[in-house]
C-alpha cells in the first residue's frame, strides 16, 4: 500500500533531528573542555626553570667580569673606582628595577611604554606570566630580565673612565636605566613593543643592550672631553692578566645571556649555545690574525676585545642563526671593530676602553647580520634572511630597530648628562685626575705603594684597623 509522503519525511525528519542533537551535544562539550583548558593556568617546569635559574646567576656573573676587563685596562691609580662603576650598578638597578623598572619594560601599557601594573613587583608571582613565562616562574623572568638591566649601563663606564665624578656616575645610570633602557625594552620585548609587533628581532639584547649602551657611551664621552694626560706618564694597562680573567668571566656568562634567553630548556637554547661559543672564538682569533699582520704582533689585549666583540655582534642573532653564519659574523665583527677603533684617533673623541667600537659598531653589525643569516628552521618564530629567501624585509626591519636604539642613546644621554653637567657637575677636576679617582673618589687605593700610602687616611669603616699599621714597640731597657 502506497505511503503518504509526509509520513516518509517526518520518519526522516525526526532521524536528522536526533543526528544534529548529537552533535550539537558534542559541539557543547568541546566547547566547555575548550573553555576548562583555556581557563588552566600554565604549568611549570622544573627543567625550564632550573636552566633560567642558572642562566640568571650566569648573567650576573657577567657584571664583575665586566669590571675585571674594564679594571685591568685603566692606570693604577684608578682601578677601584673602575670596579666599583659595575658593582655599584649591581645596587642602583636592583632597586630600580623591582619599584618601576621590570613594569615600564614589560607590563602592557602602549607600544613604546609599559604601564606601572607591576610596580613594587606587584602581581608578579611564583606562577608563571601567560606572556613572557610560560614554563617558569614569573619571579624567575623579573630577575633574570633584571641581570640585563644591571650590565647594560655598566657597560658605558668604559668610555668615561677615569675622568667622570662618581656621584655624577651614579645618577646618570639611574636615569638612564629608567629612560633608555626599560622603554627600549619594552619595544623591543614587550607584549605590545612596537619593535616586536612590527617585527625586528633582537634576540638577547643586541639593540636593548648594545647598541644604546655603546651610543650613549660615546654620547657621553663627548660630552666629558678627553682625558688630560701628561706626555711623560706611563698609561699601559696596569694589569692585562685582569682584563683576560675578565674576558673569560664574560664568555663563560654571556651562555647564560643568550642561551638562557630561550626561557626554556630546549633545542633552541643548545643553538644558542653553540652559536655564541663558535662566534666569540671566530672574533677573538681573527683579531689577532689583523694584529699580526698589522702590529707584527699577537696581542692578549687583542685576542680579548675580538672575543668580546664577537660575544656581542652573536647576541641579537643568537636564537636565529645556525653555526656556518656565527662563524662570519664574528670574523667580520674584528674587521668592523678593529677598523672603528682605529678611526677615533683621527676623530679625536675619547672612548676611554672602546665602548662604542666594541659594542656600538658589533651591535649594530650583529642587527644587521640577524636580516642576513637568520632562518625559520632555526627559530619558527623568527623569519628568513635576505641569505636564505626572505628578501630585504627582515633586514630592512633590522636597520629601523638600529635607528630607534640610537635615537634613544643618542636622546637620553644628551637630556640626563646635560641636566647633570648644569646642576652638580659630571667631570672630576683637573687635581683629581691628576691624583687618581681611587682616592679622590673613594679614599682607597687599589695598590698601596710608597707613593700614596702617605696620603691615605683611615677609613671610616669596620675594617679601619686592617689599614693602620701597628706602632713599633720599642725594646724595654733592662737594668
Amino acid at each position: 500500500m502506497f505511503q503518504p509522503k509526509t509520513h516518509y519525511l517526518t520518519g526522516l525528519s525526526r532521524w536528522w533531528v536526533g543526528v544534529l542533537s548529537v552533535l550539537m551535544l558534542f559541539a557543547c562539550n568541546s566547547v566547555a573542555w575548550a573553555q576548562d583548558a583555556a581557563a588552566e593556568p600554565p604549568k611549570i617546569d622544573t627543567g625550564d626553570t632550573a636552566w633560567l635559574l642558572a642562566s640568571t646567576a650566569l648573567v650576573l656573573l657577567m657584571t664583575p667580569g665586566l669590571a675585571l676587563f674594564y679594571g685591568g685596562m685603566v692606570r693604577g691609580k684608578n682601578v677601584l673606582n673602575m670596579l666599583m662603576q659595575s658593582f655599584v650598578a649591581m645596587g642602583v638597578v636592583t632597586i630600580l628595577w623591582v619599584l618601576v623598572g621590570y613594569s615600564i619594560a614589560f607590563a602592557k601599557g602602549n607600544p613604546f611604554f609599559g604601564s606601572f601594573e607591576w610596580a613594587g613587583l606587584n602581581g608578579v608571582g611564583q606562577e608563571p606570566d601567560d606572556f613572557y613565562a610560560v614554563t617558569t616562574p614569573h619571579l624567575l623572568f623579573m630577575i633574570f630580565q633584571m641581570m640585563f638591566a644591571i650590565i647594560t649601563p655598566a657597560l658605558i663606564s668604559g668610555a668615561i673612565a677615569e675622568r667622570m665624578k662618581f656621584s655624577a656616575y651614579v645618577l646618570f645610570i639611574a636615569l638612564w636605566s629608567l629612560v633608555v633602557y626599560a622603554p627600549l625594552a619594552h619595544m623591543v620585548w614587550g607584549e605590545e613593543g612596537f619593535l616586536l609587533k612590527f617585527g625586528a628581532l633582537d634576540f638577547a639584547g643586541g639593540t636593548v643592550v648594545h647598541i644604546s649602551s655603546g651610543v650613549s657611551a660615546l654620547v657621553l664621552a663627548i660630552m666629558l672631553g678627553r682625558r688630560k694626560i701628561d706626555r711623560s706618564e706611563d698609561t699601559r694597562p696596569n694589569s692585562l692578566p685582569m682584563t683576560l680573567i675578565g674576558t673569560g668571566l664574560l664568555w663563560f656568562g654571556w651562555f647564560g645571556f643568550n642561551a638562557g634567553s630561550a626561557v626554556a630548556s630546549n633545542g633552541l637554547a643548545a643553538s644558542a649555545f653553540v652559536v655564541t661559543h663558535v662566534a666569540a672564538a671566530s672574533a677573538g682569533f681573527v683579531w689577532m690574525l689583523i694584529e699580526w699582520v698589522t702590529i707584527k704582533k699577537p696581542t692578549a689585549l687583542g685576542f680579548a676585545s675580538g672575543a668580546v666583540a664577537g660575544l656581542v655582534a652573536i647576541t641579537p642573532a643568537s636564537g636565529f642563526v645556525s653555526t656556518v653564519p656565527a662563524i662570519l659574523i664574528g670574523a667580520v665583527v674584528s674587521l668592523l671593530s678593529f677598523g672603528a677603533i682605529k678611526l677615533k684617533s683621527k676623530l679625536g673623541y675619547d672612548d676611554s676602553l672602546d665602548v662604542f667600537g666594541v659594542h656600538g659598531v658589533g651591535g649594530m653589525w650583529g642587527a644587521l647580520a640577524t636580516g642576513l643569516f637568520a632562518q625559520k628552521s632555526v627559530n619558527s618564530l623568527g623569519a628568513d634572511g635576505l641569505f636564505f629567501g626572505g628578501g630585504f624585509d627582515l633586514f630592512g626591519k633590522q636597520i629601523v630597530g638600529i635607528l630607534v636604539a640610537v635615537a634613544m642613546g643618542v636622546i637620553g644621554t644628551v637630556v640626563i648628562a646635560g641636566i647633570l653637567k648644569v646642576t652638580i657637575g659630571i667631570r672630576a677636576t683637573q687635581e683629581e685626575e691628576d691624583e687618581g679617582l681611587d682616592l679622590t673618589q673613594h679614599g682607597e687605593v687599589a695598590y698601596v705603594t710608597g707613593s700614596n700610602s702617605s696620603m691615605l687616611s683611615t677609613p671610616s669603616h669596620s675594617h679601619a684597623e686592617s689599614y693602620v699599621a701597628e706602632p713599633k714597640k720599642e725594646p724595654v731597657p733592662q737594668s
